[in-house]
């Protein structure tokens, strides 16, 4: 059976989603990307509610940061971890969806400590 990439990064999304979970105390901070376009959200796993969304594609920013390179994927990090902090959020679940800890990832994470947020 051959799988493609994005089948293969499914899979190991799905192993690590069997160990992690978000709750009210501690959300999960969940990361896509595309090539174009890097995305987060706060999930609060145990009410299935998204909690706080950031992307690359909001109106505010969208001019001004391009998701497709490190320097767009850390402001994006800073700007959930601003967000989380004005909702009382501060310590969260890193889920990197699959993705190698590396690149946009890891300055996103490294953003979103920049901006306050714990892990």
């Amino acid at each position: 059976m051959k799988f493609d990439k994005k089948q293969l990064r499914q899979k190991r999304h799905a192993r690590s989603r069997f160990y992690l979970s978000g709750n009210a105390q501690r959300p999960r901070l969940a990361v896509f990307r595309s090539l174009k376009h890097i995305y987060a959200q706060i999930i609060d796993d145990e009410e299935g509610k998204t909690l706080v969304t950031a992307s690359s594609l909001d109106k505010e920013i969208r001019s001004d940061v391009n998701g497709g390179n490190k320097t767009g994927a850390k402001t994006i990090g800073q700007r959930i971890a601003k967000k989380a902090l004005d909702k009382g959020i501060t310590t969260v679940v890193f889920d990197k969806g699959g993705y190698k800890y590396h690149g946009r990832i890891k300055e996103l994470a490294e953003g979103a400590r920049d901006g306050g947020l714990k892990f």
